[in-house]
């Protein structure tokens, strides 16, 4: 009987597969197709993490496919162009427009030169579409140009006079005045098909001036997974309407000097947080060297006015996370109720079985009988920036692409890719973390936090939208929180308390037994990975090149790639980020030194310098048929060569197209 149901089940299957493919011939034509992109190369991968907002060196990053861009030059013209030339094209490729502008400038042949250039940069659309199908590359094209662009970078056995024939589409182009739209077209094209897939591993938002410029980007990009980092949860709890959330993504904001992210990036109202620190603080001195902020250039009078509004927004965040701590006592973080352990008359706290002298013993809006509830002022900030975050149709949009796209992990082509941490033991075990009354640990603890971060948008449930809505700010901070992964997130201590002791931020157990194979062997496996090849990649914590810390670690089976993108990190890495390249020749790590600014790229030709950290050069080069999209295609033509058998059995009628 059993028998009987796996056969008419499949039988089924068939029956839909066929309305797709309805004639032996249609069958036959799709498995020749399928068998074909088995044998092309892997298309390239792209990994970035950590861009905290950077989005000026990040949109180049992106543009150059960290180096992949230049490769396919030196693959194309060798040493038939010299190193400065190769330069000047590549930067051409990069921001054309500028570019154009410049050369215009200086060049007395401008004719002459769009037709070289067209001619170099045909050349290479030719290499970087060579292993995709036809069928791929001609969506890539932009409508107005397809005709043209598939015309030149497709071989004709068919045209006798290859070069008359491609001088004539050339020449026309020039004379029709459409030349340099046409190379903007070009350079973009080649852009898009250098990087075949763009993986980011988390923390897109903070401290960077230009989070919301890279959600743009991204939105606009053609092939994309995220793995959730912490500061991106922050910000989609905050889209949710978590208070908790909102106050952190402000204070975060105000303490990078970034309010302009929030103000102007997103259109949300800093007037109600604004009016309230000046009546609540206005005679607090929110003393210079607690409440400080990044540099912004503000005058006296502004400055003073945001550090009231960073004091403001601090001191609601901690009742917020407090009521949150007292809500869900599962969440384990009882020790993080500091409020409650300030002597207001003395100005101190007792921590860990010391007392403290606070920095600062100004605390106007705290109830020293109730210090986690908020006063109606504050109730008042928080409600109307909550309507302003849940109302925001452009973060609304952003955070629709981070649950689109975005995951707590991924499983991609033999490599495991999140972005914090296994959280683990000292005894190396999986830490068993509580999740609101039952314990998960391993990959089962990244599911049910992914699934209660998507209960938060779309659940009908209202306790679990709340419970989903609340997680979110639990993975931002909490010690066995994936994303997160130290024993605490020591804001209250770098405000409050002179020591640096009580400020250190203990990493997880993870960040000590991810250097040991057996350890790294077991996280793949528990992730569904047993190939000795695979690898583990995530960011989170900078690699501290300057210490001699090396960002391959376990024999290479783990990368991390946060190497400081962001400038806050660059003086302890030593260096503006990693990035990672997987192609069909191997993995190539790039170190990357600062990136000055799109005008200094067009005007000098210089790209971001940038030095391959380590390589892994495969015996072998991997082809489509050797990735996880090409084991779905062989699935798909053994349920066609199925289909086929069917229609000749009788078991299923031919139908006409």
């Amino acid at each position: 009987m059993n028998d009987i149901a796996i056969d008419k089940e499949h039988l089924h299957y068939l029956e839909q597969l066929s309305e797709m493919y309805p004639t032996i011939g249609k069958a036959s034509s799709e498995i020749i197709n399928l068998q074909a992109i088995l044998n092309l190369p892997k298309g390239t991968e792209h990994f970035v993490s950590d861009v905290h907002g950077e989005y000026e060196a990040f949109s180049h990053v992106l543009k150059n496919g960290s180096g992949a861009v230049r490769k396919k030059i030196d693959d194309v013209f060798g040493l038939a162009m010299d190193k400065a030339d190769k330069a000047a094209l590549a930067t051409l490729i990069y921001y054309p427009r500028e570019k154009m502008e410049l050369i215009k400038q200086d060049e007395p042949d401008m004719d002459s030169w769009y037709k070289t250039t067209l001619y170099k940069l045909i050349e290479v659309c030719k290499t970087v579409s060579s292993k995709y199908t036809r069928s791929k590359v001609r969506k890539a094209l932009p409508e107005e140009y397809a005709y043209v662009i598939e015309e030149l970078i497709t071989e004709k056995p068919e045209v006798l006079n290859k070069e008359a024939y491609y001088e004539s589409i050339i020449n026309t182009t020039v004379e029709l005045g459409t030349a340099e739209e046409f190379i903007v077209v070009l350079s973009e094209l080649i852009q898009r098909l250098a990087v075949d897939h763009l993986h980011v591993l988390g923390d897109i938002y903070d401290r960077g001036a230009g989070p919301h410029l890279i959600m743009d980007r991204l939105c606009r990009y053609h092939s994309l997974d995220i793995q959730w980092g912490n500061h991106d949860i922050i910000w989609m709890g905050a889209a949710a309407g978590n208070p908790a959330c909102i106050a952190t993504v402000v204070r975060n904001s105000i303490r990078y000097g970034n309010l302009d992210v929030v103000e102007e990036g997103y259109g949300i109202n800093m007037l109600p947080l604004a009016t309230f620190a000046l009546k609540a603080y206005k005679d607090d001195p929110c003393t210079r060297f607690v409440f400080k902020v990044a540099p912004s250039g503000a005058d006296n009078m502004e400055s003073d006015l945001i550090k009231k509004m960073h004091k403001a927004i601090a001191i609601i965040r901690f009742k917020l996370e407090g009521q949150l701590i007292k809500k869900w006592p599962e969440y384990g973080m009882k020790e993080r109720l500091l409020l409650e352990h300030i002597d207001y008359e003395q100005g101190t706290i007792d921590l860990e079985g010391r007392t403290y002298k606070l920095l600062d013993t100004s605390f106007p809006t705290i109830d020293p009988a109730d210090p986690y509830r908020l006063t109606e002022g504050e109730e008042e900030v928080i409600q109307r920036l909550r309507s302003s975050f849940i109302h925001c149709e452009k973060l609304k949009n952003h955070v629709g692409l981070l649950l689109k796209r975005g995951s707590m992990y991924k499983v991609y082509n033999g490599n495991l890719l999140f972005h914090g941490c296994i959280p683990m033991e000292e005894d190396g075990s999986f830490a068993k973390v509580n999740i609101y009354g039952k314990e998960y640990s391993g990959k089962a603890l990244f599911d049910i936090l992914e699934t209660y971060v998507r209960k938060a948008f779309f659940s009908d449930d209202r306790l679990e939208r709340q419970k989903g809505s609340d997680i979110m700010w639990y993975i931002w901070t909490a010690p066995y929180s994936p994303l997160y992964g130290r024993n605490k997130m020591a804001t209250f201590e770098r405000y409050f308390i002179d020591d640096d002791d009580m400020k250190i931020e203990k990493k997880n157990f993870y960040y000590e037994y991810i250097n040991k194979p057996e350890c790294a062997q077991r996280i793949l496996e528990e992730f569904g990975l047993h190939d000795k090849r695979d690898h583990i990649i995530n960011g989170h914590v900078p690699v501290h090149r300057l210490r001699g810390e090396s960002p391959v670690k376990c024999d290479g089976r783990v990368i991390v790639i946060d190497g400081g993108f962001s400038k806050a990190y660059r003086r302890r890495t030593g260096i503006a980020g990693y990035t990672l390249i997987y192609n069909s020749y191997g993995l190539t790590l790039t170190a990357h030194e600062p990136f000055e600014s799109p005008e200094t790229a067009v005007r000098d030709e210089r790209d971001i310098v940038s030095r391959r950290e380590a390589v892994e050069v495969l015996d072998k080069r991997i082809l489509v048929g050797d990735t996880d999209a090409g084991i779905k295609m062989k699935e798909k033509i053994a349920d066609l060569k199925h289909l086929i058998a069917a229609y000749r059995s009788g078991e299923i009628a031919e139908r006409d197209d």
